[in-house]
Order: structure tokens, then C-alpha cells, then sequence
């Protein structure tokens, strides 16, 4: 099950229609599509509909946009430029110099989940709120911080072929500048030019669980409509609608393809802001989530993953830069809240309670304030360590390079051979990933098998056909993603 709230969708339903890709992009490094338009479609009527995972808060993150350059456009993103509506959705309805902007009450800030994203256009509407109206997973967003209604008939930048007027997913641009640039995962991405569509074209609620899920959207596109599904590696602009309304990849190569989708979601570090350390030291994460660097300071620092489970078998991989002050490992639930005795002022398995964890530095596994070399050699930078937690007998295997060690001794996850045992395990406690940082300044970058940036030359996957690794995962042992979780998470 996931760690935090289930109401959101976070890929665990079961459905006929699986979305198999999804694009990450970076802001860091301006990865967006862009269009040009070469023919004029309906400027007033329109729909966008978009599922995205978050992966990094506080920025302006574009989800669709079109405009030409210096002028108001057409923008649907995450907003913070108006620091009253942080992590808001913004709605920018535009042409020339007339803009009509609007932002929600709730905000968007889960980095767990993704969200379906709506936007239903229709200025030719005698209601003004009828002009536009905006889903999030399949509800009616009703409650506005600000709200502005476009005018009746208003001939809206979208859809506009003049100008180079130029539609984009992922970022907007502005004088030659790269603006509002988005950070996480990206799916199944819609234009549908001439229709103002309600969601559920798009998705529909579950009937056992009530939660949101895709489906497959069968009806036609109009001049400018595309439908971008990110399946083939080598073209991710591609559009699969049949127009050929292809985009153009900025800095988006085929390694930016991901598996972590809303019909599959992939367990990600949590990078929300809960993030549990003494107060002056931060980590950043990027990369969807899988790249981890120390923001600042010297002091320990504990991050955790976004997903927990009480039962099954969970793997996941981290590329060494060198033998630093990393750890990686994992720890219980509760260990993450609980601060008695300064838990979370402390690198995993320095305290009681505050899990275990494999450190690279010195090669000790930490457990319950205790430690003891691990028989293996320091980690040199390439060097993938590896985890793999067993939650059905308690147990927890650290390996470098495909050779597991615990204890001095050899091990062996595969078979249950000279596994740790977790101190305080119970059947019915949820663990999750952890690691602990102290001061490496650099970047670092883990695998948890739905998007790395990792370098892969065997491309092995669970039993279950889920997930990319360096190295085959131990038999038994299972990705954590949601069609996973939903099996086997407990």
C-alpha cells in the first residue's frame, strides 16, 4: 500500500487499460516537447486532458501551454509564482494582451501520486463559469482561490496558427527563454482541438475501490488534437492520434522513457518536504525522484521512499559515487516519526528503532545502535549496491555488484541463507526504503526500477516482468510498484 493518503490514484487498480510508458522530465534540464503550429483550429473550444506524477515541489511546472512569444497565452501548470497559491493549479485563458487567470484552492503537492488532469475549454458558453472547467481524477474543481472567466466568444491563443504560436508539454518559452519547466513523470497526453470534453472520456472510477483510473479514449481530435503516449523510445514526441501532429524533443532522449505509469506506479523518494534531519541539512532530489544530492551542511540526514509495505519481497539499486557517507537500507514507519532520543538526527540503525542501513564509507550495516563490517570491500564509484528486504520473515540482504554480504558471512537472499534479522520486526509493520547522508555534495543515483539515470546493460526485471535493473532480482524478490504492492504488499 502506499505510504501516504490512498485517495489519490497511485496506480494499484486493476483495469483492462494499461498504460505502459511514461516520459520523465527535468527542469534542470530544460526536457520539454514543443509544436509549432501550422493550421488554425477552434480557438475557443478545446480540451487537454494529462496524467502526471510530481517529483519535485516549489516550481512553476508546466503541464500544457501555447502561446506565442511575449504574448498572454493558453498555460495549465503548477503553480508558484503567486506565493498565496503554492502548488496550486493555474489556468491562464489568452490572446495578445487579454489573459484570464485562475488559481485553486487545493493544492498539488504528493510527489507519490498521480494526478488526471483536466481542462475543458468552451468561451462560446452564456454561463461565465461554463467557459472553463477543470478535473482533477475525474471531480469537478469548484473552489477557486481566484477565478477568472474569460469573455463570451474570446478567441483564445490556443489553437492560433500565426506567429510561430507553438503548443508545449512539459514547459512554455518566451523571448528565446525556457520558462515553467516541469519535474516528475508525464503520461497519456491529450489535445483535443474543437471539443470541450467531459473526464470521463478520459478515465472512470473503479467500482470496487471508487478510485480514478485510465481509459482508453476512443473518439476523434480535431485539426491540432494529438494524443502523446510516450511508447516509442525512439521518437517520445510521436502522435499516436493518427494527425501527425509530432513534437519536437528538447534535451528528451530514449533513456527519459519510463515504466512508472499510472496503471503501474513505481516507488520514488519522497520528496515533499517530509523529510526528517537536524534542522540546517536538506537533500534535494531530481531525476523523478531518483536522483538524490546533499543540499547544504554536515550533519546526518535520513530520506525515505514513498511507498510501504508489511508483507512481500522488495529490491532496489544504488549507484556508488566512491566510498562516501552514504547508507542505504530501510526502516519501519513508525521509525520515520517517532524522534525520541533524537531518531531522526541520526543515520539509519544509529538508534533504536531508526531502521538499518549498509554505509559506504566504512562498510559497517548499522542496526539498533550497534554495527559490524559487512565483509565486503569499500564501494568504488560504479559500484552498485544493492537491498533487497524481506518482509515476510524479517530479514534484510546488502550486496555490491551481485555478491551478497551480512555479517562477515555470505548470504544469500535467493534462498533465505544468512539474511539480518530487522530488529523489531512484526508481521504487520510497514517498512519502506531509507537512506541516511552526512555531506557528499554530489549527485547520486538509485534505481527502484521504474526510471533510472542509471546506465543499464542488462535490462533484468522482476519475476513479474516489472521493473529495469542492472542485476536480475533475487527470486522472490519484486520491485516495489503498485501492481506489485496490490499482490503481494499486504
Amino acid at each position: 500500500m502506499a505510504f501516504t493518503d490512498r485517495l489519490h490514484n497511485r496506480g494499484s487498480i486493476s483495469t483492462g487499460y494499461d498504460i505502459d510508458n511514461s516520459v520523465k522530465m527535468e527542469a534542470d534540464n530544460s526536457e520539454y516537447l514543443s509544436r509549432v503550429l501550422s493550421s488554425s483550429g477552434n480557438r475557443r473550444t478545446f480540451t487537454i486532458s494529462t496524467w502526471r506524477k510530481r517529483s519535485e515541489l516549489g516550481d512553476m511546472q508546466t503541464m500544457y501551454s501555447c502561446n506565442v512569444s511575449g504574448q498572454e497565452g493558453t498555460l495549465l501548470r503548477f503553480a508558484t509564482e503567486n506565493a498565496s497559491y503554492p502548488d496550486a493549479i493555474q489556468i491562464d485563458i489568452g490572446a495578445v494582451g487579454t489573459n484570464s487567470r485562475s488559481y485553486t484552492s487545493s493544492l498539488y503537492r504528493d510527489t507519490s501520486a498521480w494526478y488526471h488532469v483536466v481542462l475543458a475549454v468552451d468561451t462560446t458558453q452564456s454561463t461565465a463559469t461554463d467557459r472553463f472547467k477543470l478535473y482533477v481524477n475525474g471531480v469537478l474543481i469548484t473552489d477557486y482561490a481566484s477565478r477568472n472567466n474569460p469573455a463570451q466568444n474570446f478567441d483564445t491563443s490556443n489553437n492560433h496558427a500565426a506567429n510561430s504560436n507553438t503548443q508545449h508539454v512539459g514547459a512554455y518559452t518566451t523571448g528565446g527563454q525556457v520558462y515553467g519547466k516541469a519535474s516528475g513523470y508525464t503520461a497519456d497526453t491529450y489535445h483535443i482541438d474543437g471539443q470541450a470534453l467531459a473526464p470521463t472520456e478520459f478515465g472512470e472510477y473503479d467500482e470496487d475501490s471508487g478510485i480514478w483510473k485510465p481509459k482508453e479514449y476512443t473518439g476523434t481530435y480535431g485539426t491540432n488534437g494529438f494524443f502523446l503516449d510516450f511508447s516509442d523510445s525512439a521518437n517520445l514526441g510521436d502522435d499516436a492520434s493518427g494527425n501527425a501532429n509530432n513534437f519536437t524533443e528538447n534535451n528528451i532522449a530514449a533513456a527519459d522513457q519510463a515504466t512508472d505509469t499510472p496503471t503501474n506506479n513505481f516507488v520514488t523518494w519522497l520528496s515533499n518536504g517530509t523529510i526528517f534531519n537536524n534542522g540546517s541539512d536538506n537533500m534535494l532530489f531530481n531525476e523523478g525522484g531518483t536522483r538524490m544530492k546533499r543540499g547544504g551542511g554536515t550533519g546526518w540526514t535520513t530520506h525515505y521512499a514513498n511507498m510501504a509495505a508489511s508483507s512481500g519481497k522488495w529490491y532496489f539499486e544504488h549507484e556508488s559515487v566512491g566510498a562516501n557517507n552514504t547508507m542505504m537500507g530501510a526502516i519501519p514507519v513508525d521509525g520515520t516519526t517517532d524522534n525520541s532520543s533524537g531518531r531522526n538526527n541520526h543515520y539509519l540503525g544509529n538508534v533504536a528503532g531508526h531502521g538499518v542501513g549498509y554505509q559506504f564509507v566504512d562498510r559497517y550495516i548499522y542496526q539498533n545502535g550497534s554495527y559490524f563490517l559487512n565483509g565486503g570491500s569499500n564501494p568504488n564509484s560504479g559500484t552498485i549496491v544493492q537491498v533487497a528486504l524481506d518482509l515476510d520473515n524479517g530479514k534484510i540482504y546488502f550486496g555490491l555488484d551481485n555478491t551478497w554480504l551480512n555479517q562477515q558471512t555470505s548470504s544469500n537472499p535467493s534462498t533465505g541463507s544468512n539474511g539480518l534479522s530487522l530488529a523489531g520486526w512484526s508481521s504487520d509493520q510497514m517498512w519502506m526504503f531509507a537512506g541516511s547522508s552526512y555531506n557528499p555534495n554530489v549527485n547520486q543515483s538509485t534505481n527502484f526500477g521504474g526510471y533510472t539515470e542509471m546506465s543499464i546493460s542488462s535490462a533484468a526485471n522482476d519475476e513479474n516482468g516489472y521493473g529495469t535493473f542492472e542485476y536480475a532480482p533475487p527470486t522472490g524478490f519484486l520491485a516495489m510498484c503498485s501492481k506489485n504492492l496490490a499482490e503481494y504488499g499486504g
